[in-house]
C-alpha cells in the first residue's frame, strides 16, 4: 500500500465516523438551532466538535501532515495539508434537514491529492485519490456527457462576500442560455453532484478552500472541468469556482462574471 493509499483509507474511516457524529448531533426539524457568524453564515456546536475529532484522528495517524479547518484555522503546518469542512451545508443541518456533509481533502502545495465527502443523512460517500478515479459508495462515477445548455441543470452558489447584484447577474446569464437552475445549500455537495453527473455544473463567485478541498480531487478524477482554484488566492483568501461537465464548459466561460464584467477567462478552465 502506498502512502497516498494509506491516507485515503484513513480519510474514509475518519470521515465516516465524523459523519456519524454529525448525524447524532443534528437538531430536529424546525427553526435553525445555531448562531450566526455573519449573514446566513451559521455555526452549530456540532461544527467545532466534528472538526476537533477529525483533527485529533488525523494527527494521531499522520503527525507530520499539516491540518486546516473551517472553524479552528490552520492548526498545523506540513508539506501535505489536510483541509476539513466539519459540516458543509450548515444552514440545512441547523434546521434538521438532510443535505449536509463532512468534507475532508488532502492537498500538496497547489495540487489536490485526495478527497472524501460523507453525507451521513443520505447514506452517501464520495471518494477519490489522484490517478485512481472517483467513486460514490464504491461505484465509479463520471461527469455528465451533456453538451446542450438547454438540457443542463446548473447550481449557482450564493456568497455573502459578493454583492447580490453580481449573483443575480450570474444567475440571469446562465438562465438565458436555457439551463435549469438549482440551489442546494452545500457547495461541497454541489461539486460532488457535478462529479457524479447528477447536475451539469456548479458555479460560485466566492468560495473558501475548506468548501472545495475534497471536491477538487473528486472532480478531477471524475473527468469534470474545474477552474484553477488553487492557482491564485483560493488557498488563502477564497476564490470563484466553476466545475462543469466538459461538454458545456465552453458555453459557461462566456457567461462567467467578475465584478460585473463579462470575461472569457481562459485560465479558469484547463
Amino acid at each position: 500500500m502506498t502512502a497516498l493509499e494509506r491516507r485515503l483509507e484513513v480519510a474514509l474511516a475518519v470521515t465516516r465516523e465524523a459523519g456519524a457524529m454529525a448525524l447524532r448531533l443534528r437538531p430536529p426539524p424546525g427553526a435553525p438551532v445555531a448562531t450566526l457568524k455573519g449573514v446566513q453564515d451559521w455555526l452549530t456546536e456540532a461544527d467545532a466538535a466534528v472538526e476537533r475529532f477529525v483533527s485529533e484522528r488525523i494527527l494521531a495517524a499522520f503527525p507530520e501532515d499539516g491540518f486546516q479547518g473551517e472553524e479552528l484555522g490552520a492548526a498545523r503546518g506540513g508539506v501535505l495539508r489536510w483541509v476539513v469542512d466539519p459540516i458543509d451545508g450548515t444552514a440545512n443541518f441547523a434546521r434538521g434537514a438532510s443535505r449536509f456533509c463532512v468534507s475532508l481533502g488532502l492537498i500538496e502545495e497547489r495540487a489536490p491529492l485526495l478527497g472524501v465527502i460523507v453525507a451521513p443523512a443520505l447514506g452517501e460517500v464520495f471518494a477519490a485519490r489522484q490517478g485512481a478515479g472517483a467513486t460514490l459508495n464504491g461505484v465509479a462515477i463520471r461527469a455528465a456527457e451533456t453538451t446542450e445548455m438547454s438540457r443542463a441543470t446548473i447550481e449557482c452558489g450564493w456568497s455573502p462576500r459578493r454583492d447580490n447584484i453580481d449573483f443575480l447577474d450570474l444567475v440571469g446569464s446562465v438562465m438565458d442560455l436555457g439551463a435549469t437552475m438549482r440551489a442546494g445549500g452545500s457547495g461541497a455537495m454541489g461539486l460532488a453532484d457535478v462529479a457524479a453527473g447528477r447536475i451539469d455544473a456548479y458555479v460560485e463567485l466566492h468560495i473558501n478552500l475548506w468548501d472545495v478541498a475534497a471536491g477538487l480531487a473528486i472532480l478531477a478524477e471524475a473527468g469534470a472541468f474545474v477552474s484553477d482554484f488553487l492557482g491564485g488566492e483560493g488557498p488563502t483568501k477564497g476564490a470563484p469556482i466553476l466545475a462543469s461537465a466538459p461538454g458545456i464548459a465552453e458555453a459557461l466561460r462566456r457567461v462567467w462574471r467578475d465584478d460585473g464584467n463579462t470575461v472569457s477567462l481562459p485560465d479558469l478552465i484547463p
